[in-house]
């Protein structure tokens, strides 16, 4: 194959196809990939034939055929008419790219990789701008409280860029004993079963503030910060009961079911809880200011962590799959149940 392509082409079907080689229009750059990461909420949504997928689409209309595989990293190897950032040999990670052995993308979505992060990181830099920008949303102080609901790749990024932001303590929750455990190696302070039916008496015992003017005792209790993940409304509902008066709630996990009640009068509104629309499209396009990053800030901020030490990514990803395995992955995901981090590598594609 010359350029293999991971395609959806209907629900819970996936097929390997060779495609032609891109060619870059001005201000685009051909990229070979050598790695792309697997966004398992995204691309499950996707894989079973969700409707509600695309945040800026949602007419009600399933579309086929479809391609995941947003995070990636690679090789430039040819550049278009006026780009000026990059160069033919560039080791690049990248925005809003898919599952392809070749792409193309604007300049602006190509991002130089220092000497010292590897493609394996790279290809997660861009899903990282998503609870990146969740926590600086939030506007998260040094010494606040801050809990992460749920963690998947997305909640484990978020516990890591929580702890480099300065909270204290920072909490992880999630009903799978395994994903607790990691989320302590990862940084976490404490890992909680956000099922239990302490789970927000805990949170609130384990986070005293100091008493605020209206609310005194037990009620000055609770966690600053909380970023929810699942997209689940008894997730929301739950982590609200643990929340401190005048608290901030990032909504990062994609809730593409409104089918939930919230009490927000008892919960939200009495107590002067901000709820903050997290979806990594609701940003600033072109120029950054403070709490709000563009995607390109927020991958290369990342990826200046990554070099300076600050957030380590070696041993983050579970599993290394050649594309030959993508069917055998997909099903795996569609099935349902605990999904690890997986990379695809591009460097056999082309013997597909």
């Amino acid at each position: 194959m010359t350029n293999a392509n991971i395609i959806i082409p209907e629900a819970n079907k996936v097929e390997i196809i060779d495609k032609p080689v891109p060619v870059p229009k001005p201000g685009e750059v051909l990229v070979r990939l050598v790695r792309s990461t697997v966004s398992s909420g995204t691309e499950r949504a996707n894989y079973v034939g969700e409707v509600n997928v695309n945040i800026l689409t949602n007419d009600g209309v399933a579309r086929w055929p479809r391609q995941g595989g947003y995070s990636s990293s690679g090789v430039v190897e040819a550049v278009g008419e006026g780009v000026k950032s990059l160069k033919i040999g560039d080791r690049v990670a990248m925005s809003w790219t898919v599952h392809s052995q070749h792409v193309v993308v604007p300049e602006e979505n190509a991002y130089l990789l220092p000497d010292n992060v590897s493609f394996e990181a790279g290809a997660l830099a861009h899903i990282a701008t998503f609870p990146m920008a969740a926590v600086r949303k939030c506007g998260v102080e040094l010494g606040e409280s801050a809990i992460v609901m749920g963690q998947g790749v997305l909640g484990q990024l978020a516990v890591m860029l929580l702890k480099c932001a300065g909270a204290a303590p920072v909490f992880a929750a999630d009903p799978v004993p395994e994903k607790r455990e990691r989320a302590l190696k990862l940084g976490a302070d404490v890992a909680l079963d956000p099922l239990a039916p302490d789970f927000a008496e805990t949170l609130k015992s384990m986070t005293p503030n100091p008493d605020s003017a209206i609310f005194k005792g037990e009620q000055s209790r609770g966690v600053k910060v909380a970023i929810e993940v699942t997209g689940k409304g008894a997730a929301l509902d739950s982590v609200l009961d643990a929340m401190a008066f005048m608290g901030r709630v990032a909504l990062l996990g994609c809730t593409r079911s409104s089918n939930f009640t919230i009490d927000y009068y008892h919960k939200v509104h009495g107590r002067g809880v901000t709820l903050i629309g997290a979806h990594t499209w609701a940003r600033p396009a072109h120029e950054s200011y403070p709490g709000h990053f563009t995607h390109r800030d927020d991958a290369t901020a990342f990826l200046w962590l990554l070099s300076l030490g600050r957030i380590s990514l070696d041993g983050f990803v579970d599993e290394v799959h050649p594309v030959s395995d993508a069917p055998v992955v997909y099903a795996r995901l569609g099935a349902g149940g605990v999904f690890p981090v997986v990379q695809f590598d591009w460097t056999d594609s082309g013997n597909v």
